[in-house]
């Protein structure tokens, strides 16, 4: 199995939640975003579109800090939704064969996450079981590190990791794909979860005691704070 290709990842999620955003209405469009506290629906859009911008335009070489997200968020407010989208259609080509060629997976794990941000936030649930929700789920449960040996079972896969150690890459992600690495002394913690849901809490989109209340084979609080990338969410996030 090769790489997967995540300028085509970028491309069809972008094309899917642009699709989404240009039905919507100014009333929908302000509807507050439980999974990124202080933004609306296009506020969300403004910081997609805007890291296209930045990126191109060489004013942004990582993943903006909080100072730049809050720049490029403030930049669109009050812009026609309209004209953020036609303009979000011409960024995307370049862009996104920029993140193929680079391999830049936080672009397409960041849109991947927003994108079920806004459907939550909205009351729309769908494309859950997405190639890019399959795929960039594998790509974070890959890097997990717990300081005690875990073993985390999804729908088509199996993820190990121990303390120090992401899990090791044996193949594909998304593909049923298993994920290994040395999981230290000790016996495994167990969860059984779903892709949808480990890239949300690994994204910090599900509160500490939403975690908690997981799948466990045993008890949870030695890993809870080391299973985020962000996060935990400071309240429980329902989508």
């Amino acid at each position: 199995m090769g790489e997967p290709d995540l300028s085509l990842l970028y491309r069809d999620t972008q094309a899917r939640l642009a699709a989404l955003i240009a039905g919507l209405d100014a009333t929908a469009l302000g509807t507050p975003v439980p999974a990124c506290p202080g933004w609306s629906v296009q506020d969300v859009v403004a910081h997609e579109l805007a890291i296209t911008e930045d990126a191109l335009a060489g004013r942004l070489t990582g993943p903006p800090d909080d100072e730049e997200t809050a720049a490029q968020v403030a930049r669109f407010r009050g812009h026609d939704i309209g004209d953020m989208l036609a303009t979000w259609a011409q960024t995307t080509p370049p862009f996104s064969d920029v993140v193929g060629a680079f391999g830049i997976w936080p672009a397409v794990i960041d849109l991947a996450s927003h994108e079920q941000d806004i459907r939550g936030a909205l009351g729309r649930p769908g494309e859950r079981d997405s190639k890019v929700v399959r795929v960039c789920a594998g790509a974070v449960l890959s890097v997990l590190a717990p300081p005690v040996p875990v073993r985390i079972t999804v729908e088509d896969a199996e993820f190990r990791a121990g303390p120090g150690e992401g899990a090791e890459f044996q193949a594909g992600p998304g593909e049923g794909a298993e994920f290994r690495a040395g999981p230290g002394e000790g016996a495994e913690l167990g969860l059984v979860t779903t892709r949808f849901e480990a890239l949300r809490w690994r994204m910090g989109r599900r509160s500490r005691a939403q975690m908690a209340a997981f799948d466990w084979s045993g008890d949870p609080a030695p890993v809870l704070d080391h299973l985020v990338v962000f996060g935990p969410s400071a309240t429980d996030i329902i989508e």
